[in-house]
């Protein structure tokens, strides 16, 4: 699902099991989507997101945060809320004066859009789960084109279900799209044990596989 200009876009994948288990799914912009169903009693929110690149004016940047802000805040605190995908920031391994959504386990250098991540999760009490675990590099770095390597994709949760959340890394030989590695986060809701994968510019959920 994408812009007509064909330049932007975002979908979700579910597993054909789960497919009765999904209340909703709803585009709110070429660049956000949200995925509502439900699993082992939990009202789950997917959102799967394409935050504008570090070429793009600050004016669409902050466009884009704000109204993904919002949709959270409208989001019920008794329902869980997951947000994956490629957020066009680097978040370092250093969480200094993020340290409640950054677990300090990062990669490369922190620009400027890395900020605005951060802030947007400290504002909503969100934890970025990839930065929970310490990994080696080929578990870290999602984007691989040459000597070019980058971690864009990140996976946020509210901080109250942060022990849910089992373990997220990069499966090094798996690629989503060209250059683009897949993350993947293992998780818990009422039932065995959920895996989550998600992709650069789209996004696959494989729930009990």
């Amino acid at each position: 699902m994408g812009s007509k200009a064909k330049t932007d876009g975002v979908g979700i994948f579910v597993a054909e099991k789960w497919v009765y288990s999904v209340v909703s799914v709803q585009r709110h912009s070429e660049r956000a989507l949200v995925l509502k169903m439900v699993l082992g009693g939990c009202l789950l929110n997917v959102f799967t997101l394409y935050a504008p690149h570090s070429g793009k004016p600050d004016e669409e940047k902050e466009r884009f945060w704000k109204e993904v802000f919002h949709l959270v805040s409208s989001i019920s605190q008794n329902e869980m809320v997951v947000f994956a995908g490629d957020m066009n920031g680097h978040i370092r391994s250093s969480n200094v004066g993020y340290d409640g959504t950054h677990g300090g386990f990062g990669y490369g250098c922190r620009n400027a859009d890395c900020s605005r991540i951060l802030e947007f999760a400290d504002g909503l009490n969100l934890v970025t789960c990839n930065t929970l675990f310490m990994k080696q590099e080929a578990k870290l770095v999602i984007y691989v084109a040459g000597p070019v390597k980058s971690k864009v994709d990140y996976i946020m949760v509210r901080q109250e279900d942060k022990a849910k959340f089992r373990n997220v890394k990069v499966i090094s030989s798996e690629e989503c799209v060209p250059k683009y590695k897949l993350l993947v986060m293992e998780w818990t809701c009422g039932i065995k044990q959920q895996k989550v994968g998600v992709g650069s510019s789209s996004q696959e959920c494989e729930y009990g596989s």
